[in-house]
């Protein structure tokens, strides 16, 4: 029997939807994610005469970025928050709110269909790839980006490994799809190709974090992120001061003058609409 994720899903909107949420990662993540944005856009041909569906557009940078380009941008995104953000920022740009895995434009609507970090937040990731291509006119291009692992995204790799040392790594969340499923190449081809991609190449983005210290890395994630932040709000109160204590430790090791230079490469992967 295939897993229920409706509870992960439900879980996923209602964090998004909080503006404090939303906020906490426009600050913090926004100078990380957006190094993602010429790779991801050059990897499906966005440029003049290019439609196309930025999905998952938080706080529409993507979009903006593709706009600038010469590309007629459409973005949506499932959190009203984010939506709202993306609006004030970008007000030329057009974005509506939308649920990746059921997308409200009709077939063939697009040349290229991007998602940055989107689909790790997805109960069901294979109907959000299925759903680019539905959208997709022939010879169009889906791309996306996903995190590396933890042991090479070190942002990540220091939360998780202080929870596993310090902490409870099995506090009671909703089950949701792995979440570093798709830093795996052959789960990327794997489930491009099921869609019915073709040509599809994987690659990884050098990314480097910079941020003004350990207790910023902890914010962003109790407070900018919904299934980390899930799993240190359920820690006791002990074990999230020993998480702390932890992180600040472990973080030592990309402490520059400025505050912490941190390793956080991404995977691209991409794909034609035969």
């Amino acid at each position: 029997m295939a897993q229920d994720y409706q509870p992960f899903k439900a879980l996923e909107h209602a964090g998004w939807s909080e503006s404090g949420v939303s906020r906490t990662y426009e600050t913090y993540f926004t100078s990380l994610t957006s190094q993602s944005i010429d790779p991801l856009l050059d990897a499906v041909g966005a440029g003049p005469g290019v439609r196309l569906l930025d999905v998952a557009t938080g706080p529409g940078h993507l979009a903006a970025r593709a706009a600038e380009r010469g590309a007629s941008v459409v973005g949506v995104d499932v959190s009203p928050a984010m939506v709202e953000i993306a609006q004030r920022l970008y007000p030329a740009v057009e974005f509506r709110s939308g649920d990746a895995e059921a997308l409200p434009f009709p077939p063939a609507s697009f040349d290229a269909v991007v998602m940055n970090y989107g689909l790790l937040h997805l109960s069901r990731p294979e109907l959000a790839i299925a759903e680019a291509f539905r959208l997709l006119r022939p010879g169009g291009r889906i791309g996306f980006t996903v995190w590396a692992p933890p042991d090479v995204a070190r942002g990540f790799g220091l939360i998780l490994e202080s929870v596993r040392a310090k902490g409870n790594p099995d506090v009671p969340l909703p089950p949701g799809p792995p979440f570093f499923r798709f830093a795996n190449a052959d789960e990327s081809r794997a489930a491009l190709a099921a869609a019915g991609f073709a040509g599809v190449t994987v690659i990884d983005v050098p990314q480097r974090w910079l941020l003004p210290g350990a207790a910023a890395l902890l914010e962003v994630f109790e407070e900018g992120t919904v299934r980390t932040r899930a799993l240190l709000k359920g820690q006791t109160p002990d074990a999230m001061q020993a998480i702390r204590a932890a992180v600040h430790d472990a973080a030592r090791a990309f402490a520059t003058p400025n505050g912490l230079d941190i390793p956080m490469p991404a995977v691209l992967s991409s794909g034609v609409k035969p």
